[in-house]
């Protein structure tokens, strides 16, 4: 399949066959959703209208949005609420704790909206609810999912550095040539500079990244993705589908066939990434808690 050539058209089509599944309500997403109700806890999952919640609530998982769900940022992917967001919550740290405890949870993702009216971009709550989780339970391991911390880059890694070890994500979601489309207020090299400044200053622990196909980007575009992270030195990559969250949302130019996601999954491993999930569901903490991808 050839990608060079954009097609950027905004009619709505009908999903295909593969990017079709039954929503799953067992005894273990009932579990899921009871909990996060009762605590009073967001997720990306909901708020983002993420594909897959079905099936991670019903293996027992969720990934928790922090910091509010009133994002400053005003991405035309996202169908996150944008606006003026309300002050930290100064309980969600414990709240936390007790949804992973409740839970049982071993490997916790914690992601958040960007949040530019904070002088550290949320850096120091992140350290909290991680922090608070481990104090009740040591043994959960942690992914976090950042914003770029525009304005606030180094101090926001030096604060992050009391909460290690966590992998440690932030997501490039598409092509540069898209990002005053997409990605309004961020910048492609601020992504890799963030990146590359959480391996070089943590060492140890393992970075990654994420992005969307079908938006119209070609090919060359992604490939030379690809190879800007791992030359920032990503360790780890996810490759998913667009879909138009919300009606207000970008339309999806194009439906990538699941055989192109097995060709950006070897392209991936031959760039060297050491942990590569590519599918048209696959979203950045998809099947996070996987030690291993196949």
């Amino acid at each position: 399949m050839n990608n060079e050539i954009r097609n950027t058209g905004s009619e709505r089509r009908n999903l295909p066959d593969w990017l079709k599944r039954p929503l799953p309500a067992g005894h273990k997403f009932s579990h899921t959703q009871t909990v996060l109700s009762s605590l009073g806890i967001q997720t990306i999952c909901t708020n983002a209208n993420c594909p897959n919640r079905g099936e991670c609530w019903d293996r027992g998982t969720a990934t928790v949005l922090i910091l509010g769900k009133t994002c400053t940022r005003g991405c035309k992917f996202c169908s996150v609420a944008k606006g003026k967001p309300q002050p930290p919550d100064p309980d969600e740290p414990a709240k936390l704790a007790q949804m992973t405890k409740q839970m049982n949870l071993k490997y916790l993702v914690i992601t958040s909206v960007t949040r530019d009216d904070l002088p550290d971009g949320g850096a120091s709550h992140y350290r909290d609810c991680i922090n608070a989780v481990r104090k009740e339970l040591p043994f959960v391991e942690f992914e976090i999912l950042t914003p770029d911390f525009r304005h606030c880059q180094k101090p926001a890694i030096e604060i992050l550095t009391d909460a290690l070890p966590f992998v440690f994500a932030h997501n490039i979601e598409t092509v540069p040539s898209f990002y005053p489309i997409a990605r309004t207020g961020a910048d492609y090299q601020l992504s890799l500079n963030l990146l590359k400044m959480a391996k070089e200053h943590y060492r140890t622990i393992q970075t990654k990244s994420s992005i969307m196909l079908g938006l119209g980007e070609t090919d060359s575009e992604v490939k030379q993705v690809l190879y800007d992270l791992r030359n920032a030195g990503c360790d780890r990559i996810t490759i998913g589908q667009y879909l138009k969250p919300s009606k207000d949302c970008l339309e999806v130019a194009e439906f990538v066939k699941p055989e192109k996601f097995e060709f950006w999954k070897q392209k991936a491993v031959e760039i060297g990434f050491k942990w590569v999930m590519s599918s048209p569901f696959t979203r950045s903490s998809y099947f996070a808690e996987n030690k291993y991808t196949d």
